[in-house]
């Protein structure tokens, strides 16, 4: 049990890091705290966070989280609760360097899958979770790849090539352009456009909805994420922070789709 926290610790935290790749020990466990607290409306003040990495991950010891908050720490990264983590993430050395991670039957024609991955490199949260069905996963896949049900026509370069069968991308920063994150050799384009460090993992999966109107409770409750700001809601297919305003994304629930995706959806992006 304790290498399972240890290991569910420093994946948290890793996986902050690719939201807030700046940060440090200290600005993580801030933001975790806001986060979590904005999220799942669960109070824990920051040094808590702080010292579960420090007496876990840094001094490799065991150390006691109460269960809320193993829970939400689980939930954070995608997973039910925390048994569910421990049912799914197999340790395969002490260091914690990589572990399988094995998707719940898909359907009855597709076997259980077996995915290694490096815990920097996660995938979605709303693949990881369990029971996606065919349709469910055909979405999924549309969503990420940059298919026709969520994207314009443009066709930009994403960062796996062995995973989604695209071409890879070795540039070294990247810059968002309406509804996704665009490669660049330049760390200097105008005044007007940030362009930051290459991050494989918002490179790949970040993007704005461009077509919210086709998102219904069935297919998006609970797998995408939204902001809401000056009572305008822009949905997206991966969490962490809005590209624009830096603003924490919320995961988008059954109340949020049917008030605002479907038939209720703005039209901004509908000739993109």
């Amino acid at each position: 049990m304790y290498e399972k926290k240890r290991f569910l610790v420093k994946t948290v935290f890793e996986t902050a890091k690719n939201e807030l790749p700046r940060g440090n020990k200290s600005s993580i466990s801030s933001y975790l705290s806001s986060l979590i607290e904005d999220r799942y409306n669960f109070k824990k003040d920051e040094r808590s966070y702080s010292r579960y990495y420090t007496k876990l991950v840094e001094e490799n010891t065991d150390y006691n989280i109460d269960d809320l908050t193993l829970l939400y720490l689980s939930k954070y990264i995608g997973y039910d609760s925390f048994e569910d983590f421990c049912d799914r993430v197999n340790l395969e050395n002490d260091d914690s360097k990589t572990f399988s991670l094995s998707f719940k039957e898909i359907s009855e024609k597709i076997q259980q899958i077996i995915i290694t991955v490096s815990p920097t490199v996660l995938l979605p949260d709303f693949i990881k979770k369990n029971g996606l069905g065919i349709v469910e996963m055909t979405f999924v896949l549309l969503l990420v790849s940059g298919g026709v049900v969520f994207s314009s026509n443009k066709k930009a370069p994403l960062g796996f090539a062995s995973f989604w069968g695209v071409p890879a991308t070795e540039k070294p920063y990247m810059y968002w352009d309406k509804d996704r994150y665009i490669a660049s050799d330049s760390s200097y384009i105008n005044p007007q456009i940030e362009v930051v460090p290459m991050e494989p993992n918002k490179f790949v999966y970040q993007k704005r909805i461009t077509r919210p109107d086709t998102l219904t409770i069935e297919n998006a409750a609970g797998k995408v994420w939204y902001d809401k700001s000056d009572n305008h809601v822009e949905f997206f297919t991966n969490y962490g922070q809005h590209p624009e305003n830096g603003k924490t994304l919320k995961e988008a629930t059954a109340h949020i789709i049917d008030t605002y995706g479907g038939a209720n959806a703005t039209e901004e992006f509908a000739d993109n």
